[in-house]
């Protein structure tokens, strides 16, 4: 049984630190509430919107890795280098996916502690994104070098647009 819930873990494409960022924005907020300015039935809609679009991002994403792996699928051992989908609009979409869900989260919650955290959590999963695309380039050589120039590393407005994406995703890639 704990041999099973650690492969599920191990699959779980959800980083330690949004996880971190997650509980200190809600302990924050109980400890200190910072609130948003503006109506709260405004926050309410953005970020629902925000988690929604996030929400729709994280299992497209997932869904389309799992697609394209032959075998057993683990997350953190590509068999494919995977272009499509989102992957055609990110190279890291379920990264993205994840930031919009806590901006999203934090907005509901009509906290600014979350304004205050994204960018220090940005800053460390930057780190690591930095080595998973090392580790790319290594497996999959000129392919990966092709796909990173045309591919931004996290979103592009004008990308996204031109994708027509859902409203809601392209203004959120405002915020990257």
């Amino acid at each position: 049984m704990a041999t099973r819930l650690k492969e599920v873990y191990e699959n779980l494409p959800l980083p330690a630190p949004t996880v971190a960022a997650l509980a200190m924005d809600l302990l924050l907020n109980r400890l200190r509430p910072m609130p948003l300015p503006g109506s709260s039935s405004l926050h309410r809609m953005a970020g629902a919107g925000l988690v929604l679009a996030g929400v729709g991002l994280n299992p497209w994403a997932l869904a389309e890795r799992r697609r394209r792996s032959a075998g057993p699928f683990a997350l953190e051992e590509p068999e494919e280098l995977v272009t499509s989908g989102p992957y055609a609009i990110s190279r890291h979409p379920m990264y993205v996916g994840w930031w919009l869900i806590q901006l999203g989260a934090g907005t509901l919650a009509g906290s600014s502690w979350v304004l205050a955290t994204l960018p220090a959590e940005l800053l460390v999963e930057h780190r690591y994104i930095l080595g998973e695309e090392a580790t790319l380039a290594e497996l999959f050589g000129q392919s990966y070098a092709e796909y990173a120039e045309r591919v931004p590393r996290y979103l592009d407005y004008r990308r996204a647009q031109a994708a027509r994406l859902p409203g809601l995703v392209v203004v959120a890639a405002l915020a990257f």
